[in-house]
């Protein structure tokens, strides 16, 4: 565990350093509400080639309006020059200024989520990036998260099933609203048997109830806790590796 603590570290202030200034910012409106967001594009793009919309959301540390804090560590990993280099995509990080998926008992007694108004207007955002850049693969539009981003994610796939290729998701509170939503589609779950904040067990009831699903994966990482979730993902290509043989 020190080894990893001292890698976790190591990688959160290499990616700390890398700048966002390609990750340019916008604002969304619809009738009275407002969702800033930042978008980054591929390093360059070809006339006749379309490109896969990656979707990453925030975490509730995150919240805000302030266009910059939902740019966590990572999000900025797919600003590192290998990954833009080997993955050419789009990638949308839209910022809340409240919890985009809210958390409650179920009858069984495991927290389960559901969105917020401000996550159902991101259908909406991703219609209008569309239109404005037409290269955009449609068939090829992921959902990924940490911790109330993951749970974000499912919302979103729970909802538009259609709209969504893939998820992956990283220490979430399950979205079991929907299963058929989940039942055929790439499903990477990411989880800490240490986590008591978004406890692991939801991630084990979610996976069991979609046992039908050749294409969904529990990744379990049994010394991890909900803050060092994410410490094998700050270097190497994973999770768009795995993403993008979907």
């Amino acid at each position: 565990m020190k080894v990893d603590s001292i890698n976790f570290l190591s990688n959160r202030e290499n990616i700390q350093k890398i700048s966002v200034e390609d990750f340019k910012k916008g604002i969304f409106t619809i009738e009275t509400d407002t969702i800033p967001y930042r978008f980054l594009e591929p390093k360059e793009t070809f006339l006749k080639k379309r490109y896969p919309l990656v979707i990453a959301f925030h975490n509730s540390s995150r919240i805000g309006n302030d266009n910059e804090k939902q740019l966590e560590h990572l999000t900025k990993t797919w600003l590192t020059p290998d990954i833009r280099a080997t993955y050419p995509c789009y990638v949308l990080a839209p910022q809340f200024n409240e919890r985009s998926s809210n958390y409650s008992k179920s009858e069984e007694g495991f927290l389960e989520s559901r969105p917020s108004q401000q996550a159902k207007l991101v259908l909406s955002l991703i219609k209008e990036l569309q239109k404005r850049y037409p290269n955009i693969d449609d068939t090829k539009i992921y959902l990924i998260g940490y911790s109330m981003g993951a749970s974000t994610a499912q919302n979103l796939m729970a909802m538009a099933p259609k709209e969504f290729r893939a998820l992956v998701s990283i220490a979430a509170v399950p979205d079991l609203s929907n299963l058929k939503a989940f039942k055929r589609k790439p499903i990477l779950l990411i989880h800490g048997q240490m986590d008591l904040e978004n406890p692991y067990e939801g991630s084990v009831t979610q996976f069991e109830r979609l046992k039908g699903n050749k294409r969904l994966i529990l990744k379990t990482y049994d010394y991890l806790n909900h803050a060092t979730i994410t410490i094998p993902f700050l270097s190497g290509d994973e999770i768009p590796k795995w993403l993008f043989k979907h």
